[in-house]
């Protein structure tokens, strides 16, 4: 695996956790809304067939359409502290239809 690999496996797996250990309903609601929103831009993105590597090299770039989708889909007061976390657990969802995907 390389360390870019690694390094966005790491974030994505961190933003996940962090989905996970939400308390509040309402929060965890509007994490799970900009997820779905981020997820639904993957499928547009790199579609159904990826590798990690290849989904890792999207992951590059993500920072400025992932916050553009949520802004326009999913705003909710907050979400500009919560983008990030929720991008990245939509990846390490996303990332589990890689072809090559091993947990």
């Amino acid at each position: 695996m390389s360390a870019d690999l690694d390094s966005a496996r790491r974030d994505w797996e961190n933003g996940y956790r962090a989905l996970l250990a939400t308390g509040d309903r309402l929060q965890r609601d509007r994490l799970y809304e900009q997820v779905d929103v981020v997820t639904a831009e993957l499928r547009k993105r790199i579609g159904s067939t990826f590798t990690l590597s290849e989904l890792a090299e999207l992951y590059a770039s993500a920072e400025d359409w992932v916050r553009a989708a949520v802004a326009e889909h999913a705003s909710a007061p907050g979400w500009s502290r919560t983008v990030a976390a929720s991008g990245d657990a939509a990846f390490h969802l996303y990332a589990r239809g890689a072809q090559d995907y091993e947990p």
